[in-house]
């Protein structure tokens, strides 16, 4: 039976699920989604079809709710026919916003990404070594998988967001009040607006005590058990809460895990990598300085921060496809 609700749409690119089940998780909530929405499309829970969303006039769906960098042609083909068929399009999440844990592949040539995961990874088991894409005759007809995108896109790369949501997922109160607002009828914000996060950092909502000291390095997570109440950088973890985006409630510090950065960088004009590394050193005791060469401090810098094993998946871990760093160029692939 035909509808009247605006309609609400949700749909994934490459992602891992996560976003859908952070809507789930709104638990009775999804009582005021249904009251207010058509919820009419979302491939992870609901059986419309693309061409059902093709079948309706520009504009008809008020409200989407893209999650998922864009990976494959497919991703890129749904984002652009959403956002045709959209009054308001929001990148909802990490990877939509940024590129997320996806666009680490950037680093990378499409042919050495699919040669690990499907041929020399530890745990793949491909002795015949046929790599999944193009065209295979299945019962039924031809089966045509997507092609890859030169590169992992934020969707902001390919179309026009109106509206940003960040986190790894985002956080079920915050969604609820972002469609709480949005089912209010008040005025929305301007377009471009951060929504369901904080202009304070993820420290501003952290309980653990900073006491000014200096780390003497830096550690991983499994390298040490922290001290229950004090902050987790000025024991030597790699928390980057001062340089992210607050709105989490600072979950993963309560339970001593440094937060990872998910909810973007503080300032949206600064390279994410380079404010994540700043917010790190600032905590890194730099020893006694008088008297030593410019030579010896950044050794012993070098030796500090040795403990971040993994520099671009610690600094740039959700938003690769959108900073400055380039993108490895197909002629230094492997």
């Amino acid at each position: 039976m035909p509808t009247l609700k605006p309609k609400l749409a949700m749909y994934w690119a490459a992602s891992c699920g996560g976003c859908e089940i952070a809507l789930a998780n709104i638990n009775e909530a999804l009582l005021e989604v249904d009251a207010y929405f058509d919820f009419m499309f979302c491939p992870c829970l609901l059986d419309t079809k693309r061409a059902d969303i093709e079948a309706l006039p520009d504009g008809a769906i008020f409200l989407t709710l893209f999650n998922g960098a864009l990976r494959t042609e497919e991703n890129l083909e749904m984002a652009e026919l959403l956002r045709r068929k959209s009054q308001l399009f929001v990148a909802f999440g990490a990877c939509a916003a940024s590129g997320g844990i996806p666009a680490l592949a950037n680093q990378h040539g499409i042919g050495h990404v699919l040669e690990t995961v499907f041929r020399s990874s530890a745990s793949v088991d491909n002795a015949a070594g046929p790599i999944p894409g193009g065209s295979s005759p299945v019962p039924g007809g031809e089966l045509e998988l997507p092609a890859f995108l030169q590169r992992v896109l934020a969707v902001h790369e390919a179309v026009t967001v109106d509206y940003t949501m960040p986190g790894c997922p985002p956080e079920p109160e915050q969604i609820v009040a972002v469609i709480r607002h949005v089912a209010s009828g008040n005025p929305l914000p301007e377009n471009g607006t951060l929504l369901g996060c904080t202009a304070r950092a993820v420290c501003d909502q952290c309980g653990r005590e900073k006491r000014g000291s200096l780390a003497a390095r830096l550690a991983r997570p499994f390298e040490a058990v922290p001290e229950a109440g004090w902050c987790l950088a000025e024991q030597g973890f790699p928390c980057i809460g001062t340089a992210t985006h607050g709105g989490c409630g600072a979950l993963c510090p309560a339970v001593a895990m440094p937060c990872t950065g998910c909810y973007g960088a503080l300032d949206r004009n600064a390279d994410p990598g380079a404010a994540a590394l700043s917010a790190l050193a600032a905590v890194v005791d730099p020893g006694e300085s008088g008297g030593k060469a410019e030579a010896d401090i950044h050794a012993r810098l070098r030796s500090a921060l040795a403990g971040v094993a993994d520099p671009l998946g610690t600094f740039y871990r959700y938003n690769l496809a959108a900073t400055v760093v380039a993108d490895r160029s197909p002629e230094v692939e492997p």
